[in-house]
């Protein structure tokens, strides 16, 4: 296939998302282990656009990278944000948010920290927590983006 063609010149790139409509709009959007420069995008267009014939079908070829707002699809994303704050919604209805500690092929470790109601007397103190998560038990994982 033209894109794998593409992304082996490139092998810090993957595929998150590809889509061919009816009217042959291609629809590509990438991911990067350092993220996904324009130059990267332009630089897979032209080798799909290159080996395609207009002539023979006409069509819109769009490349991007992955938004900032997209939610996590893969083990390699998590592993690229480690260090990263995310919120994740899991299977259970739980809401997480904390920062990626360890990414493995199928589950993520989060910790954060919280206040919770001392064991003993009044007042709270602040715990650590952490949830490994398998990857199939998130609905969706989101990095948030903090400014300091």
């Amino acid at each position: 296939m033209l894109l794998e063609q593409a992304l082996e010149k490139n092998s810090s790139l993957f595929l998150i998302d590809l889509e061919i409509t009816d009217n042959n709009q291609i629809r590509v959007i990438l991911d990067g282990d350092n993220g996904v420069t324009v130059e990267d995008c332009i630089a897979v267009s032209r080798e799909i656009e290159h080996n395609l014939d207009r002539e023979e079908n006409d069509f819109s070829l769009e490349v991007m990278s992955a938004g900032v707002s997209e939610p996590l699809s893969f083990p390699r994303q998590y592993k690229k944000n480690l260090g990263r704050k995310l919120k994740v919604k899991t299977r259970k209805g739980e809401q997480i948010e904390g920062e990626v500690t360890e990414a493995t092929d199928d589950k993520v470790t989060l910790i954060w920290k919280t206040r919770e109601p001392k064991p003993i007397g009044k007042g709270k103190v602040t715990v650590q927590k952490e949830a490994v998560l398998d990857y199939s038990d998130i609905v969706e994982a989101k990095v948030m983006i903090t400014f300091n």
